[in-house]
């Protein structure tokens, strides 16, 4: 349970604190956007892995190698745990917005800092509000941005982390629109960290995977039809293959 209020206190104390931050990253802002950007992606990258930290979380990045550095990707994961983002987004070499359901934008000072790391918004309830944010999310990658989303739309709580469900092919316009490649990633044990055992955080192994670069104009035509389908299979053998590292 100490871990618990340990990592709300190091979540509520950033935002509150980072009132001033936000200001002086307004007036930054006014002379040069990106260095605002840059600095925004650095600051709550730091404030996760130390989230991290005081949860006592041991993570063990694999392929890493396989995200590219220079070009904006669509990352797509398997989603068990509200830790999902922090054990990700730390990683993230370029500015990366995270698509995130309608609900988080009616938190003060949080979505205030998730709007200026280009989150977006998803009304899962409206279908013409999804592909509004599906265009905007296209539209960010065409302009340098990544975007990561996990097109099972909600948290997966199966007993198994094995049994996935289907991913929302919707999700994948955003790579064959931007004509970005899709990085897969394989997130194994994270529900362990709490959702396992509510409402204890517990030092728990996490296994982060970064497949290779998925570049859709490349496939068969049967799997650029079913992309959806084609991502999560990848995902699952990386998920069967790391369960003896856990």
């Amino acid at each position: 349970m100490i871990r618990f209020i340990l990592c709300v206190v190091v979540v509520a104390g950033f935002l509150i604190l980072s009132i001033p931050i936000l200001l002086a990253e307004w007036i930054v802002g006014k002379f040069s956007p990106m260095a605002k950007e840059i600095s925004s992606l650095r600051i709550v990258q730091t404030v996760f892995k130390a989230v991290l930290w005081v949860g006592g979380v041991k993570v063990t990045f694999i392929g890493e190698e396989n995200v590219p550095k220079d070009t904006p990707v669509l990352y797509i994961g398997n989603h068990r745990s509200f830790f999902d983002v922090p054990l990700t987004y730390p990683r993230c070499p370029i500015r990366t917005g995270y698509v995130a359901k309608k609900e988080m934008e009616k938190v003060p000072l949080l979505s205030t800092w998730m709007k200026r790391l280009h989150c977006l918004f998803l009304d899962r309830k409206d279908i013409k509000q999804g592909l509004k944010t599906i265009l905007e999310a296209i539209e960010k990658v065409k302009s340098g941005i990544s975007i990561c989303i996990f097109p099972e739309g909600t948290r997966n709580k199966n007993e198994s982390e094995l049994e996935l469900l289907p991913f929302h092919e919707g999700s994948f316009k955003i790579s064959t629109k931007a004509k970005c490649p899709i990085i897969p990633i394989a997130i194994s044990n994270s529900a362990n960290i709490w959702e396992a055992h509510f409402p204890k955080v517990k030092p728990t192994h996490v296994i982060v995977e970064y497949g290779k670069p998925i570049y859709v104009d490349e496939l068969e035509k049967e799997d650029k039809k079913h992309l959806g389908s084609y991502t999560q299979n990848v995902i699952l053998e990386m998920l069967k293959k790391n369960q003896e590292l856990i």
